[in-house]
């Protein structure tokens, strides 16, 4: 069924293991605009209660399409035909509006700020049952299957270095680069790898210092999703690998 009509996955028709915990804050997507894009998240509160509630409260403005707790409970808080407001500024591949394209995934975790700590295997279990259905139901590329860090890599962090994103593409979520031996390091080689998966550069170009920091931060981007063992932002041989990896998958 064509996206901005209902495929089964409205609040009033979800699985029995879904809870439904409405959310008042969502509006409606551009009238075509395909859903071609999954944002996973962290919470980044001490509890997910307290998440569940700001995403909830109609004076904080934000949402998400759906939460998972730490013991893998599921909720549904706005139906995937409307535009819930959980990426905010930033962009991906040829999208700036990433809110209109896509779904987003709260995983509850305390993050960076609160105590960062492992998924348990319960509820990354929910992640990928949910990631898998909606994959199923949505035509939406491995590619554009994201962290919040990777369209935001000047805000965000979430959902962070130890989210298992190779665990996820190997349950047919996303992509993970197979990769053996380092490539020489080339500065301005990697920044065209970067564009050409999809990392962008801020909306104004701003001067020298400023694109240098941002330059940092999305490399740091990178590594938090697919080189999370070092997120230093030193470019190496292993990051130029898998870079080039990633750009021939997407070119593909």
């Amino acid at each position: 069924m064509a996206d901005g009509q209902s495929d089964g996955r409205s609040k009033d028709s979800l699985p029995a293991d879904i809870i439904k915990h409405p959310s008042p804050n969502f509006g409606p997507r551009p009238d075509g605009c395909p859903i071609d894009i999954l944002v996973l998240h962290y919470t980044g509160m001490p509890t997910g209660n307290a998440a569940l509630e700001r995403l909830c409260d109609p004076e904080s403005s934000v949402s998400s399409h759906y939460l998972i707790e730490e013991d893998g409970r599921v909720f549904a808080l706005v139906d995937e035909d409307k535009r819930a407001w959980h990426a905010g500024r930033g962009c991906w591949q040829d999208c700036a509006d990433v809110n209109s394209h896509s779904i987003g995934i709260e995983i509850v975790n305390p993050g960076h700020e609160f105590g960062y700590r492992a998924f348990p295997d319960i509820q990354i279990a929910s992640v990928i049952t949910l990631c898998r259905d909606i994959l199923a139901r949505r035509n939406i590329p491995a590619d554009r299957v994201i962290a919040h860090s990777d369209m935001a890599p000047d805000r965000k962090e979430d959902p962070g270095e130890l989210f298992p994103w190779k665990l996820l593409a190997d349950n047919g979520i996303g992509i993970w680069p197979d990769v053996t031996d380092d490539i020489t390091v080339d500065p301005d080689r990697f920044d065209g790898l970067l564009d050409q998966i999809g990392y962008g550069w801020p909306a104004s170009d701003g001067d020298g210092a400023s694109n240098e920091e941002y330059r940092l931060k999305r490399t740091i981007a990178f590594q938090r999703h697919w080189r999370p063992a070092d997120i230093s932002g030193v470019l190496d041989g292993q990051c130029m690998a898998i870079a080039t990896a990633l750009a021939n998958a997407i070119g593909n």
